[in-house]
């Protein structure tokens, strides 16, 4: 089975106060409880598609988690991201196989509010342009509940796009298909080729996961002239390094659509926008109300 968005990691400051804003904003927010062993509770918003955001705070210092030194050095938001193995040990094992380095498998797990003990593997490369995996030992329907937990009053139907950015386009994308390990006639993952995104010093390159896909955006090297976008993202990754910035989901009200303030989702940049067919489908009706418009004029 491909490899699948799984979770998005949001470190924030405050747990309560983060459950409240995100509840605010139209997301149905759940209590996710503690991770034995280490300092942090979480929260979780579950989507229709299966992925989830995860809020996650700390009950003390934990400067050895690289979470918690990006969260103390830059403030809240996006920190990470996660895919779905079918079993991580053999998935950690084909891409190692196909030359990537990961830690792991490695043992995790959290203690529900309800008391339910879940139990999960990760492995990590070492660089941060690409996720975690985050395999379930335990039934995933535990982790990530399903039915009502994952209906939202903004329409939030789940991840369209996540933004990555990364130092060389080039050598990030050998490491994805190493870990990925695509095969030619797989339709729900691919792989595209960089290109250099005009009146912009930036390459970008999309990989289709599923139903998400990930945006991986890189400095031009050798470029001519600073432009309008590569100065940003330069500056960003030489501030906070490479990894997700910024997120779209899928809502199925046009009444919801658009820009989050950045303080009430704790720094996380989403935006909610509307699936293509609907997006279409709104767009064909508001041409025909103006031809209808201008026939009865």
């Amino acid at each position: 089975m491909p490899l699948t968005l799984d979770h998005i990691v949001i470190a924030v400051h405050d747990l309560e106060r983060s459950i409240a804003n995100y509840g605010a904003l139209g997301f149905h927010v759940l209590r996710g409880g503690d991770h034995p062993g280490r300092a942090t509770h979480n929260a979780l918003v579950v989507f229709g598609d299966g992925s989830y955001f995860e809020l996650i705070a700390w009950r003390q210092p934990s400067p050895n988690e690289r979470w918690w030194q990006l969260l103390q050095r830059h403030g809240e938001g996006i920190v990470d991201f996660a895919l779905l193995p079918r079993d991580t040990a053999i998935t950690v094992a084909d891409a190692k196989a196909r030359g990537l380095t990961l830690e792991g498998p490695l043992d995790g797990g959290r203690v529900r509010p309800d008391g339910e003990r879940l139990r999960w593997q990760t492995a990590r490369a070492p660089s941060a342009d690409l996720p975690f995996l985050c395999g379930d030992l335990t039934p995933r329907a535990l982790r990530v509940p399903e039915g009502e937990a994952r209906v939202h009053a903004n329409g939030a139907l789940g991840v369209a796009s996540l933004a990555i950015a990364v130092r060389d386009l080039d050598a990030t994308l050998a490491r994805y298909r190493a870990l990925l390990g695509i095969v030619p006639d797989d339709a729900d993952t691919h792989i595209g080729e960089p290109v250099a995104v005009p009146g912009s010093n930036l390459r970008v390159a999309v990989i289709a996961l599923g139903g998400s896909v990930l945006v991986l955006s890189s400095p031009r090297e050798n470029a001519s002239t600073a432009q309008e976008g590569s100065d940003t993202l330069t500056q960003r990754i030489a501030a906070r390094g490479e990894g997700p910035y910024a997120l779209v989901l899928h809502t199925d009200r046009p009444q919801s659509t658009g820009v989050f303030d950045l303080a009430r989702t704790h720094g996380a940049l989403i935006e909610l926008d509307l699936p293509p067919l609907e997006r279409h489908a709104k767009h064909g009706s508001a041409h025909a109300d103006q031809a209808n418009s201008v026939v009865g004029g």
